[in-house]
């Protein structure tokens, strides 16, 4: 049967375990990017972005997953269009803030192309995605796996997908995300710059195929996850084990990889969310709560970068809290997640009401994800 053709069968179950699990994936991404502190390369600021960074395994793994469960009604074109409408235009339009605040304040904001003519900044920036909304180099990187959707499914049903799971652990553990920051490109031509922004999206894309591929797998086997959860104590020793390593090789200065202990994490919230599924489901306004979250968590994953800017700027405040005082910045950095997540849902809710206003039968995840 030619993978193309839509198969005859019965929708999926809905899945609120994995409905929630999407919203604390977001919510850990945002922690990763208001929630640092500590100087640069000391003890308390390695153990902290070993706690709160490295939210977008958790993303990858559920993209791989839904990806999968919905699989039995993929037809290549029609998943594609699909892309564009809700992943891509989206992108696209909530890129207008950034774009705007990159050409307007190109110092504040490091606008990495400053200086070059604006109407080669524009494609430059979005396609890349890591200069006018930092977290969005996921979308270019995210599309390489859409591109690729069709052969994912081919070799899974050759039976071949999954038994390279092995050899792709290896990979994320031996090549570690690029390194592609602001104050490292100073200097190089506006060519290297977007060469090294390239690069960074091609390495994520490598680095993060086997929580891609393993979240297709838990997807297709889903009792592996009453596994994880039967299994948690020695889920939570590799995590934990994983995580003293991470922090050791990247205080010395040898290595840093956060994946693979959120990799832990990962099978660990599954395992407990599945067996709480139904205590969730049956207190009705925490589900409420959780499926809030969830369903704006692409919406969050596209704004919460412009109010962290706008909230530093404000409050004079760098991206990473640097204090002698340890309580004062854990409460500056936690306060700072509250409220930049508030602002936030806050601004989501707001703009999707007006354009429901506008136009009642407006598709607003077009615009803004949700």
């Amino acid at each position: 049967m030619d993978i193309n053709v839509v198969a005859p069968s019965t929708k999926k179950p809905f899945l609120n375990y994995i409905n929630v699990f999407r919203g604390l994936a977001i919510l850990l991404i945002i922690m990763g990017h208001t929630m640092q502190l500590g100087e640069n390369s000391s003890l308390l600021h390695t153990i902290n972005c070993e706690i709160v960074c490295g939210g977008t395994a958790l993303f990858i793994f559920i993209s791989g997953f839904l990806f999968q469960h919905l699989s039995y009604k993929f037809e290549y074109k029609n998943y594609l269009s699909k892309k564009w409408t809700n992943v891509i235009l989206p992108y696209l339009f909530t890129s207008i803030p950034g774009l705007i605040l990159c050409f307007f304040c190109p110092v504040a904001y490091k606008n990495t192309f400053v200086g070059l003519n604006i109407w080669l900044q524009v494609p430059m920036h979005l396609t890349i995605g890591r200069v006018h909304n930092i977290p969005t180099w996921f979308i270019p990187m995210i599309v390489i796996f859409f591109l690729l959707s069709y052969l994912f499914l081919k070799f899974e049903k050759k039976k071949v997908l999954y038994k390279t799971l092995p050899l792709l652990f290896i990979i994320t553990i031996f090549l570690p995300r690029g390194v592609a920051e602001y104050e490292n490109l100073v200097g190089l031509s506006y060519f290297s710059r977007y060469y090294a922004y390239v690069m960074y999206i091609l390495s994520g894309f490598v680095h993060f195929l086997a929580l891609y591929v393993f979240g297709m797998y838990c997807s297709k086997n889903k009792n592996i996850i009453d596994i994880f959860y039967n299994k948690r104590l020695f889920l939570w020793l590799g995590m934990i084990t994983t995580s003293i390593l991470d922090v050791y090789l990247a205080y010395k200065q040898i290595y840093c990889n956060y994946t693979i202990s959120k990799t832990f994490l990962t099978m660990l919230l599954l395992g407990y969310l599945k067996h709480l599924d139904e205590f969730i489901l049956s207190h009705k306004k925490t589900n409420t709560t959780l499926d809030f979250i969830a369903k704006y968590s692409f919406g969050l994953f596209f704004v919460h970068w412009y109010w962290f800017f706008l909230y530093n700027q404000f409050f004079y405040l760098q991206n990473v809290i640097v204090t002698s005082n340890i309580v004062s910045a854990f409460l500056t950095v936690i306060i700072r997640f509250v409220v930049v997540s508030l602002l936030s849902f806050v601004s989501l809710f707001v703009v999707k009401k007006i354009i429901t206003l506008v136009n009642k039968k407006a598709n607003t995840r077009m615009f803004l994800g949700i």
